[in-house]
């Protein structure tokens, strides 16, 4: 996220694109109005009519997962009429002829040419998006003309096989505005519980430690002086792997690339995804990019039936030998898998009873204190973390740093991160800082979040990454050169070097370099900024007023990833069998995060036919994510008392069902030769169009029709029970991340 949430106060002109702020982030939503009241357009592209929708002065359908053919529309219409920022293109961007190749493929003519008409222009992106022409310009018209300008996301955006091309299109699309940099604009996408930033900003992905440095052996390395520990120790606890891989030989003189067997460190190699481990618990070895099949799972604050494929989920929960389950409450994890023995429920605390630092959306990091001492048998999470790598043999070694072993808990730990997480930042947020800003909180200003009086003037609520040193006010704006380095200014990030594979310098131009730097154009990281744990290497880069990861150019066409422009892709399963030939999903990649991943053969233009209605799950205002806290609040429950779909009332009709009464959603992922399938309450609205359904994705506690409320222990079982959305949601996951696709599947509706 570029900006603050606050900062969208600033902006002229708000356009959410797959996302219910009211129903996923009601807080947050209050700065959208706030920008609409100082009468800054606001503008909702949902497929459904949300709860937002509902507030927004214009609201624009669009099929689900084609907003890329959305986003080039909008940017011809801009170019058409000029209203790009040529500045910005021609000195902070590189890949303008690719983005223009790209586009040609729409049947978009030479934007610079007068004699097109701009709707006929529009023909084949309406056709694909669903979304006519008219709109189309509109949308474009209220971006261009009322900037700053803001583009907000979230899941809907994320959750496609093309999701990652999806956002990178809507930052093209604030790069060609020149809404980059600026109070009021940026690209903001709002995540989901109040720590999803830290969590990724920690290394809970299986790409990466700590700081998104990787797990190349160089990261390692760095941060086995972090920690204080023997390099080649946490090398001897990971086997090595063969792989057929791409080398460059020198054969009769010439330099070619072929291909040849190489043994790769299982260190050096991401890991399986939350989306996908399941396949690695009972697939053939062969087919696997580790020496064995995944044999225990432990769920730590996390549910399972927030993941797709649930069916097949289910059976690898069954089959693991060790369960665990970490959680405040009894999750689906527990209670879903057939078994007798081998499962573990730890009682971990709630976010009340424990205390440490907790980042937001937009990268703010505060000072969370205990509220409550640990209830019942509760524990808090670093506890049952050291005991685990007490009984794993290696407590010593974790629990200590540079500076020694941990005394004072959590705040060693804040201070351990502070010295390790440099390549974005994290240094000047320590335990001293987030806690003083607690006690000056009431001098920090709303429309700007930063301190404008007091001893902490000047700097930013929550410390916002890069947060260089302990003088550094916090970035509350990304990518921003007006503004000195020691007051968060910076360019984009130079870490692709200065020379793209194509020649072109990745390098800014003289003149568009943060303001009051020694080097006035663009320029590399500095030295060893990165790794360098005395932090001195940032000291001195700032001191000459320059950003530490240096100051490039922001890339639209991105060398390295299997769409360097962003293209429209099909949905695996989509509703328009005659658009996947010209524009279908990925070829099928077999070692995709360690497991097969299935994109080509999966999609089959037949689908459609028993599976005629697009299918899409989503948030509930009362609920969070896999909703085994709000399932155990009666007074949420009572609110939201049962699972649903919703549905038109012409498809109601056509189906034959009333509001209220049961129907079957029924998915085209087939087990043991039946679709998959949940039993739920029609709810009967014109918030979704005739041509698909809306399910809400945070229901366990029903399988196929039958309530597993036996299987809770005793005075456990939650107040609200219901069929679970991921059922039913199809195979789909992201070529790049792997992120399910859960927005744009397939199903049909029978009268139960």
């Amino acid at each position: 996220m570029t900006n603050s949430m606050n900062d969208i106060r600033n902006s002229k002109c708000v356009m959410v694109i797959g996302e219910n702020v009211c129903t996923s982030h009601p807080i947050a939503m209050q700065h959208i109005l706030t920008a609409k009241e100082h009468k800054a357009p606001f503008i909702v592209v949902d497929p459904r009519f949300t709860q937002t929708a509902a507030l927004a002065d214009h609201h624009v359908r669009l099929r689900s997962g084609t907003d890329i053919a959305l986003i080039y529309g909008m940017i011809h219409v801009i170019l058409k009429n000029g209203w790009e920022d040529k500045k910005m293109l021609a000195d902070r961007t590189y890949g303008w002829k690719d983005l223009m190749a790209e586009m040609a493929k729409y049947d978009l003519p030479d934007a610079k040419s007068s004699k097109s008409d701009l709707k006929a222009d529009l023909k084949t992106i309406s056709d694909i998006t669903g979304t006519s022409p008219e709109e189309i310009i509109k949308l474009a018209t209220l971006m261009a003309k009322n900037r700053p300008s803001t583009v907000i996301w979230a899941m809907g955006g994320t959750q496609h096989n093309h999701g990652t091309a999806v956002v990178r299109s809507y930052c093209i699309l604030q790069l060609v505005l020149g809404n980059m940099g600026k109070s009021g604009g940026g690209t903001n996408v709002f995540r989901g519980h109040d720590n999803v930033q830290g969590a990724t900003d920690l290394g809970v992905t299986s790409d990466s430690l700590p700081g998104y440095y990787g797990v190349a052996e160089s990261a390692f390395k760095h941060w086995a002086g972090v920690w204080d520990v023997n390099l080649d120790w946490i090398k001897s606890r990971f086997t090595t792997v063969k792989k057929m891989q791409k080398v460059k030989k020198t054969v009769d003189g010439k330099e070619v690339e072929v291909e040849e067997q190489v043994s790769i460190p299982l260190m050096e190699k991401p890991g399986l995804t939350v989306a996908r481990w399941y396949e690695a618990v009972g697939m053939d070895v062969k087919d696997l990019g580790q020496p064995t099949n995944v044999r225990a799972a432990i769920y730590w604050g996390h549910s399972s039936n927030s993941e797709s494929q649930m069916d097949r989920v289910k059976g690898a929960l069954e089959k693991v030998e060790l369960l665990v389950d970490i959680d405040p409450f009894i999750t689906t994890t527990t209670i879903l898998p057939d078994r007798k023995d081998g499962v573990y429920m730890l009682p971990a605390v709630s976010a009340y009873e424990q205390s440490g630092s907790v980042t937001n959306s937009n990268r703010g990091i505060q000072w969370r204190t205990r509220v409550v001492k640990p209830v019942f048998e509760g524990r808090a999470d670093i506890e049952i973390l050291i005991d685990l790598a007490n009984k794993l043999g290696f407590g010593k070694d974790f629990a200590k740093n540079k500076n020694g072993p941990w005394k004072q808990i959590p705040e060693d730990i804040t201070r351990e991160w502070n010295m390790g997480m440099l390549s974005v930042g994290m240094r000047g947020q320590t335990p001293e800082r987030m806690k003083r800003q607690h006690e000056w909180a009431h001098v920090f200003e709303v429309h700007n979040t930063k301190a404008a009086s007091g001893p902490l003037k000047g700097e930013q609520w929550g410390l916002p990454w890069p947060c260089w040193n302990t003088k550094h006010p916090g970035t509350a704006i990304l990518y921003r050169i007006d503004v000195p380095a020691m007051q968060g200014g910076g360019g984009f990030r130079a870490r692709w070097g200065d020379k793209a594979p194509d020649g072109e310098t990745l390098l800014t131009p003289k003149g568009s370099a943060p303001a009051g730097g020694s080097i006035k154009e663009g320029y590399t990281a500095y030295k060893d900024y990165a790794t360098d744990v005395t932090g001195k290497a940032i000291d001195e880069a700032l001191s000459k007023g320059l950003n530490p990861y240096g100051n490039g150019r922001a890339r639209l066409s991105a060398f390295g990833i299997p769409d360097p422009v962003p293209t429209h892709r099909e949905p695996i399963h989509s509703p328009r069998p005659d658009l996947i030939a010209k524009w279908p999903t990925y070829d099928d990649v077999k070692d995709h995060w360690r497991v097969p991943t299935l994109f080509k053969s999966l999609q089959k233009p037949d689908w459609v036919k028993k599976y005629p209605i697009i299918l899409s799950t989503g948030r509930q205002v009362e609920f969070e994510g896999g909703g085994a806290s709000e399932r155990n609040s009666w007074w949420l429950v009572e609110l939201q008392p049962e699972m649903y779909v919703e549905m038109h009332p012409k498809l109601a009709a056509d189906v034959g069902v009333k509001h209220g009464e049961w129907v079957y959603v029924l998915s085209p992922e087939d087990l043991d030769d039946k679709p998959s399938r949940i039993k739920v309450k029609a709810k009967v609205t014109r918030r979704v169009s005739p041509d698909m359904v809306y399910l809400p994705f945070h229901w366990a506690g029903v399988w196929d029709g039958k309530s597993l409320g036996e299987k809770f222990p005793d005075g456990m079982v939650p107040y609200g029970l219901g069929e679970s959305a991921n059922v039913v949601t199809n195979y789909g996951y992201d070529r790049v991340t792997q992120m399910q696709e859960t927005k744009t599947g397939l199903c049909r509706i029978e009268k139960a």
